[in-house]
């Protein structure tokens, strides 16, 4: 009985959302240095977006034109981090 409340736990907090940031798509425009990117949202806003340690641990390349998705801090909209690449 507990190995079940142990396993409803973790399916709970993998489909926890995180609520300090917003998930948009963009494409990327350019790769800059120190793997940044800047992405352009699909309401014409330009953002300058990292990697997130997922994407960078497996090496998934990024190249401009790629679709992305991306999670806005809901501080500063201005900066993101690339969470998915579609």
């Amino acid at each position: 009985m507990k190995k079940n409340n142990k396993n409803n736990k973790k399916s709970q907090k993998s489909e926890k959302q995180n609520l300090s940031e917003v998930v948009v798509e963009g494409t990327v425009l350019e790769a800059r240095a120190n793997a940044m990117f800047d992405v352009k949202l699909d309401n014409d806003n330009v953002v300058l977006c990292t990697i997130c340690g997922k994407i960078r641990m497996n090496r998934i390349r990024i190249l401009p034109g790629d679709r992305v998705q991306i999670g806005l801090s809901i501080y500063d909209m201005t900066k993101g981090r690339i969470l998915y690449r579609i």
